[in-house]
């Protein structure tokens, strides 16, 4: 069995892929700007937060990290 984690954010190339800053995807999402600057760097977002920025970019949401695999037996 095979396992993901979340390694790294894309969210910075996201929004330069779709002309975007983050106070846009902050109007257009209503996730405050703070929280959305903590998903550039650290912190990992819900599936609920996900679905909604992924898809006001247009991507899937495994598009919005860089993946490590974990093995499990």
């Amino acid at each position: 069995m095979t396992n993901y984690k979340a390694k790294k954010s894309n969210l910075n190339t996201l929004l330069l892929q779709n002309n975007m800053d983050l106070e846009v995807l902050e109007q257009n999402t209503k996730i405050p700007k703070s929280q959305l600057e903590d998903y550039l760097s650290k912190k990992v977002m819900n599936l609920n937060t996900a679905m909604t920025v992924s898809k006001e970019l247009n991507c899937q949401i495994e598009d919005l990290y860089e993946w490590k695999t974990i093995s499990k037996k």
